[in-house]
């Protein structure tokens, strides 16, 4: 018995859950964007297996779909670490609860 679809996407719905479940619910900046980053993953894996278990795999679209949102997740992780060190220079700390109380 091999992989199927429904494998991938339970597996994705799983990657995704993790992905939303720890972005809710943490205050550390650096693991909200880690959890950003699983739920991007998340949906690439769907793109890739659309595009696998397609009637015509030749066409390149789920790569090239997720050629791009890596393209962009990599941009997001960048300008979000960033901001993190922006945030670190200026408030000294990156726990965000403590950001929102200190209103300068």
């Amino acid at each position: 018995m091999g992989l199927t679809l429904h494998h991938f996407l339970i597996l994705s719905a799983i990657l995704f859950s993790i992905g939303l479940v720890g972005a809710l619910t943490r205050r550390h900046i650096i693991i909200m964007l880690i959890c950003l980053e699983i739920m991007l993953n998340a949906a690439n894996l769907n793109l890739i297996a659309f595009w696998h278990f397609s009637s015509n795999p030749l066409l390149m679209h789920g790569p090239l779909f997720t050629l791009f949102a890596i393209a962009i997740a990599a941009t997001e992780a960048a300008l979000g670490l960033a901001l993190v060190l922006a945030i670190f220079r200026h408030y000294k700390t990156i726990d965000l609860e403590s950001i929102r109380d200190l209103k300068e």
